[in-house]
């Protein structure tokens, strides 16, 4: 399915169905994982049941769907890749989650995609893929009286740091300008809109909708996450701007020079991954009132 023509919303850049080629075999081992608390905040400030149906848009692998299928009668995962479609698939048929359909398509889609109603919606990291205020307005229209919209996304800055196990972290600022030096300069079509957890960002575009401004919770993100070399490079090769396929003949050096460069900061080869904590942006659609 194509971004339809006739959408109301157009992306903040045509989507390109190649920017994450290659990506959905290393998303769910390489990226993070959700406080391990996220569900119960969510059923708590949402109030969920077991009943109601969930649209995750953007659900890459369906690492959000999967997790939060239990709280609904009927899932929805919609998402452009076909890769990472497949990948959602196996993921669910393999944990027993039987209620999710999977949909191909764009948040610029909406409604005819995933027609609602829903109880809640989820962006899990990737409502900065979508034009903000016009996505916004299309699940307002698709919420049920009552129902919500979760920015979900991890934190680190200007929040409370656990105690370090005794790994060193990873070398982040390197590693990029090592992708740099074999990748260039981070392509136009791969910078976010939106900076999670900035002040100026999912609150005051949201401030702009029906919604008004959003409530913003925090979920204590996992404090005991190690990993090792290949670890590292899975968290790299999982993004759109580190794709294996971008390196072509380059990819072996640019694994060995990157290993090298990790074992020069832990000679054990292995790394704190603090995500930082988990941030809910909820945005709420007011209850239906008599006359």
């Amino acid at each position: 399915m194509s971004q339809s023509e006739t959408a109301p919303n157009e992306p903040l850049y045509p989507y390109d169905p190649t920017i994450y080629r290659g990506t959905a075999a290393h998303y769910r081992s390489g990226r993070p994982p959700y406080s391990n608390e996220l569900e119960v905040t969510l059923a708590d400030k949402v109030g969920l049941d077991g009943t109601g149906r969930l649209l995750d848009v953007g659900c890459g692998p369906g690492i959000l769907a999967v997790r939060l299928a239990g709280f609904f009668e009927d899932v929805v995962g919609l998402e452009p890749d076909l890769d990472m479609l497949a990948e959602a698939s196996r993921y669910a048929t393999a944990a027993g989650a039987a209620n999710v359909l999977w949909v191909q398509g764009v948040a610029e889609d909406l409604p005819v995609a995933a027609p609602g109603p829903y109880r809640l919606v989820t962006f899990g990291q990737s409502f900065h893929w979508t034009r903000g205020e016009p996505a916004a307005e299309a699940v307002f229209d698709l919420l049920e009286p009552g129902g919500g919209m979760a920015l979900i996304s991890h934190v680190a800055r200007d929040r409370p740091q656990p105690p370090n196990p005794g790994y060193p972290v990873i070398p982040d600022r390197e590693l990029v300008v090592l992708v740099e030096k074999y990748l260039g300069p981070t392509p136009k079509r791969a910078l976010k809109r939106f900076n999670p957890g900035d002040k100026h960002g999912y609150g005051e575009v949201l401030a702009k909708t029906r919604f008004g401004y959003p409530e913003v919770y925090f979920a204590p993100g996992r404090p005991d996450l190690v990993v090792d070399l290949d670890g590292v490079l899975t968290r790299y090769f999982s993004t759109s701007t580190a794709a294996q396929h971008l390196f072509g003949a380059r990819l072996d050096d640019f694994k060995n020079e990157a290993r090298q460069l990790l074992l020069e900061h832990s000679p054990t080869g292995l790394f704190w991954a603090w995500p930082g904590d988990t941030e809910i942006v909820l945005a709420r659609k007011p209850e239906t009132t008599k006359g």
